[in-house]
């Protein structure tokens, strides 16, 4: 047996390589009661006692269990990162938006001038994409059609007619700022079941505009928190912040926000650094690391104190690339990640790219909607770089023990900042925290309390050990 130092979690893990049998990583999880035991390649891990970690390496038990599992296990892994269809889509009805947002994601002056989509030209679209989820998907399922932006509901009426249109086809939902969502919006929305995503960076105005303003400068917080409150109880809602450097401490306060409001999921995703503003807001990823985690710390004290959930869904989702990789929700900390292959993104022009982090940057054009089948386009070379990147080919990557529950996200953001596909993730020191964060919760039998409920139901067990 040959134990190395890990180069790339060092002091914190050690790679054991057990003659020609499996190759496991042994990660230190920064208290002295267990230790995780990882298969890097088909993402198999066990938690042991440090004590007990190198009788089972040194033994036969171990090594021995797993090889009589490890074919299925990397079938399930390969199935996850390269079976699956294309289901969602984000639809981009209109390039403006009546937030400046200082992170956003989308060119500035897109955002301010930009192209809108007609009622007539939304319909169009809609048709194209769903004979196209018709030919390839099975029968009677119904793709995911989430209207993004930019603020959709700048152009209310087509989006409005295309959910008329198509009703019972697609599963809507729209990702908007709250601003434009009165009465009349929300009864046709909640009459639909669309799902309604809202974006709130903070738990005062202080800190959520400070990077979520109008054009004007103005902070739009009491309108959201209205909207929010109203959509309480709706199972259709979900709230989305944006974590910067502007508001990465106010992350366990947020958390009491949400919950005292009666909020049952969030997602805290970290800035992408995909436009300069984003990467001029990035967090420090110690302090991001410390914050976030912090926040999770009080949805489970939350929980104990009153019974109800805060699931904050990106964690959530790591948890379950760990517990169930085959029932993963986001498409994010995984490669190849989704976009190109599990969903892809429709511009106001009717240009299709893998992501939507990808729109304002034509060289990831696949083609247009109107223009190309959908099927050719999700084949074209733009569409096969993102689709083909994958952590093997990345260094560090390749090297590390947590590669397939990080993915090394965002290709978009990778690109931006490296002008290039193939380097790691700008948060990879806070994902391998996260990773090891997650091993804790497992280990102290938390699991359940930070996820869905019912999210064990139609899953099959696969025991090694």
């Amino acid at each position: 047996m040959a134990v190395n130092a890990h180069p790339d979690l060092e002091p914190a893990a050690t790679r054991v390589n057990v003659g020609a049998g499996p190759h496991f990583d042994v990660i230190h999880l920064g208290s002295r009661d267990h230790v995780a035991l990882v298969a890097p390649d088909t993402a198999f891990w066990a938690l042991l006692k440090p004590e007990e970690a190198l009788d089972y390496l040194l033994g036969r038990e171990l090594p021995r269990a797993y090889l009589a599992k490890e074919t299925e296990l990397q079938r399930d892994l390969h199935t996850v990162r390269f079976g699956l269809l294309p289901s969602a889509v984000y639809f981009n009805p209109t390039e403006r938006c009546n937030l400046d947002c200082g992170y956003c994601y989308l060119p500035r002056q897109a955002r301010r001038t930009g192209r809108d989509m007609s009622p007539a030209r939304v319909t169009e679209a809609l048709g194209l994409l769903a004979d196209y989820f018709t030919a390839t998907l099975p029968e009677g399922a119904r793709p995911q059609l989430v209207f993004h932006g930019a603020e959709p509901l700048l152009v209310r009426e087509a989006v409005f007619a295309g959910m008329e249109a198509f009703d019972g086809r697609f599963r809507f939902g729209v990702q908007t700022n709250a601003t434009l969502l009165d009465r009349e919006a929300l009864a046709f929305l909640t009459s639909k079941g669309a799902g309604v995503g809202l974006s709130l960076d903070g738990p005062t105005s202080q800190v959520a505009d400070r990077t979520r303003r109008t054009w004007g400068g103005s902070g739009v917080f009491p309108r959201t928190v209205q909207v929010l409150e109203e959509l309480a109880d709706y199972p259709g809602l979900n709230v989305i912040a944006t974590v910067t450097s502007a508001n990465v401490e106010s992350l366990p306060a947020l958390v009491d926000f949400l919950h005292e409001r009666g909020i049952g999921n969030v997602l805290l995703n970290p800035v992408r650094g995909t436009q300069p503003g984003g990467r001029a807001l990035m967090p420090d990823q110690e302090a991001l690391a410390h914050f976030f985690f912090a926040a999770l710390d009080r949805t489970y004290q939350l929980l104990q104190q009153t019974g109800r959930k805060l699931v904050v869904g990106n964690f959530a989702n790591l948890l379950l690339g760990l517990a169930a990789p085959g029932a993963r929700r986001l498409m994010c900390d995984i490669s190849p990640c989704g976009g190109g292959r599990c969903f892809f993104a429709v511009g106001a022009a009717g240009e299709v790219v893998p992501c939507s982090e990808f729109l304002g940057k034509p060289e990831f054009q696949g083609g247009n909607i109107f223009e190309n089948p959908v099927a050719e386009i999700l084949q074209t070379r733009p569409f096969r770089e993102v689709t083909t990147r994958v952590v093997e080919h990345l260094t560090p990557c390749r090297r590390c023990a947590v590669r397939h529950f990080c993915g090394a996200p965002c290709p978009a953001e990778v690109h931006a900042i490296h002008g290039a596909l193939d380097a790691p993730a700008p948060y990879c020191r806070f994902y391998v925290d996260q990773a090891r964060y997650a091993f804790r919760v497992i280990a102290g039998g938390r699991l359940d309390a930070f996820l869905w409920d019912g999210w064990q139901q139609g899953l099959e067990q696969i025991a090694v050990l």
